[in-house]
C-alpha cells in the first residue's frame, strides 16, 4: 500500500480520491488535485484489533466507535451524546404489511432531533483538530440545526446557508443556538454554491463542503449500531431516505468496514433509496436504468430535508443501490403524509416528511415484491416530526370540544363507536 500516512498520528488513516485513486495525508482537503474527484477517508483496518467484546461497557453514543472515526485526539471531541439511538422491533406496522422482521431505526431522538448530529459531531470535532476559527454548512434545515448546536458546544462562530423557504421551526432552532443564518432566495443548490464560495474566501470549515470527507464518516455509525443492536447479525435489507446520497453511501461503507474487520459474518445487505417524487433524481435514474443522475432544477415536495436537486453523491449512491441488489422508490406528497401518519399510529414514532417517504417507499416495495416477507428489514427514520408539524397538521383530526360533563363525553364516545 502506498498510503501517505500522517507523521506521528495515532491512527493510520489517509484520504483517497473516489475517481482516480490518488492518496493524500489526512489534511484539510476535500477534492483531488489531479481530477477534482471527491475524497474519502480510508483506514488501515489491518492495524486495528477490534472484537465484538471491544464495545462492551463503552458510552452509548456514536463515539463508542472512536477507532473507526477520523479523530486522533479525544480531547477534540465535541460530544452532545448523539447516536446509539433506539432500534424498534416493529409489530403492528409489520403485521399490516405482511412482514415478519421489520425494524425502525429511530434517529428522531438525537440531540437536535435528526441523524445530522452524527456527521456534524465528527466534522466539528475535526475542525477543532485542524484549529479552524469558524464552522458552518449549507443545509435544508436539519444539518444547520446540528451544526449550530455543535458549534455552540465547541465555542466556535457558526454560519449556515439555507433556502429562505425552510420550515419556521427549524429557523427557530438554528437561531436559539446563536448561529448566523444566511437565507438564500433560491434552492438548496443555490445555497450550497454560495457557501462553497464563502468557505474559500473566508477560510471557514463548512462541514458538508470543505470538511466533507470527515463529515460523512459520522453517518456510517448508523450501520455499526444496527448490526450491534441485532447481536452483530446484519439486516437483509435497509431503506434509506436519500437527498445528496451521502447517507446511503456512508451506511454501505459502515457495513463493509464491519465485514472487513470480521465483526459481521457477511456483507450482502440490500440497500434501497427512498426519495420524494418532487425531487427524486437518484430514484429516477435507477428506474430508467441510467448511469447518470440528471439534476432537478426546481424541487417541489413537502419533504424539504430531501429537496436536493443536484445530489453530490448521486452517482455513487446509484452504484451502491445497484451493486447491493437494492431498489429505488419515490413517494408523492399525499403518500408522504400518509406514511408519517401510518408510522405514528402503528409504532408511536412521529417522523418528519423524510420518514414518511421511507414508509411510503417500504409499502410500495412490499406490494411490488421487492421485499420478501421473511427479510429482516430496517427503515432509517432520520428526523423528528415536531420540526415540521405543518406537513401534516392540515390533514389531521381536530380536537373535539365538549362541555365538562359526562353526558357530553358519552355522546362523542358513542358517535365514534366506543372507546377504541
Amino acid at each position: 500500500m502506498t498510503a501517505k500516512w500522517g507523521v506521528g498520528l495515532e491512527k493510520k488513516i489517509f484520504l483517497k480520491c473516489r475517481e482516480c485513486g490518488r492518496e493524500y495525508p489526512p489534511v484539510r482537503l476535500y477534492a483531488c488535485e489531479d481530477c477534482f474527484g471527491p475524497l474519502e477517508v480510508v483506514y488501515d483496518l489491518d492495524s486495528l484489533s477490534l472484537r465484538r467484546s471491544s464495545f462492551e461497557g463503552k458510552p452509548k453514543n456514536l463515539w463508542r466507535y472512536f477507532e473507526l472515526l477520523p479523530i486522533n485526539d479525544k480531547a477534540n471531541i465535541v460530544n452532545l451524546e448523539a447516536g446509539y439511538t433506539i432500534l424498534h422491533k416493529s409489530s403492528r406496522l409489520a403485521e399490516m404489511l405482511g412482514l415478519k422482521n421489520l425494524y425502525i431505526k429511530d434517529d428522531t431522538v438525537n440531540p437536535t432531533y435528526s441523524f445530522k448530529d452524527r456527521p456534524t459531531s465528527v466534522a466539528v470535532s475535526k475542525a477543532l483538530e485542524f484549529g479552524v476559527q469558524a464552522v458552518g454548512c449549507a443545509s435544508t434545515g436539519n444539518l444547520a440545526c446540528a451544526t449550530a448546536a455543535h458549534a455552540a458546544k465547541a465555542g466556535l462562530p457558526c454560519y449556515v446557508f439555507v433556502p429562505s423557504d425552510i420550515e419556521m421551526n427549524k429557523i427557530v432552532q438554528i437561531s436559539v443556538y446563536g448561529a448566523r443564518i444566511v437565507a438564500i432566495k433560491g434552492t438548496y443548490d443555490d445555497a450550497n454554491t454560495l457557501a462553497a464560495q464563502a468557505c474559500e474566501t473566508y477560510g471557514w470549515a463548512l462541514v458538508n463542503i470543505n470538511m466533507r470527507p470527515y463529515y460523512v464518516e459520522g453517518s456510517k455509525t448508523l450501520a455499526f449500531e444496527v448490526c450491534e443492536q441485532l447481536n452483530w447479525e446484519p439486516p437483509d435489507h435497509v431503506i434509506v431516505p436519500t437527498a445528496s446520497g451521502a447517507l446511503l453511501c456512508a451506511i454501505a461503507k459502515g457495513f463493509e468496514e464491519l465485514h472487513r474487520l470480521g465483526l459481521i459474518s457477511r456483507n450482502d445487505v440490500r440497500i434501497s433509496s427512498a426519495q420524494p417524487a418532487g425531487c427524486a433524481p437518484i430514484v429516477s435514474a435507477f428506474k430508467a436504468g441510467s448511469l447518470e443522475v440528471t439534476p432537478i432544477e426546481h424541487p417541489e415536495t413537502i419533504a424539504k430535508s430531501l429537496a436536493i436537486g443536484d445530489p453530490a453523491d448521486g452517482v455513487y449512491a446509484l452504484k451502491t443501490i445497484r451493486e447491493s441488489g437494492g431498489v429505488g422508490e419515490d413517494a408523492t406528497d399525499e403518500e408522504i403524509s400518509e406514511g408519517v401518519q401510518l408510522l405514528a399510529k402503528t409504532e408511536g414514532v412521529f417522523a418528519e416528511p423524510a420518514g414518511g417517504v421511507v414508509i411510503a417507499a417500504l409499502k410500495k416495495m412490499v406490494e411490488q415484491g421487492d421485499i420478501q416477507p421473511d427479510e429482516r428489514v430496517v427503515c432509517y427514520i432520520t428526523g423528528n416530526g415536531l420540526k415540521t408539524p405543518e406537513a401534516v397538521s392540515e390533514i389531521l383530526a381536530q380536537p373535539t370540544e365538549i362541555e365538562p360533563r359526562m353526558d357530553s363525553l358519552k355522546n362523542i364516545i358513542d358517535l365514534k363507536g366506543g372507546e377504541g
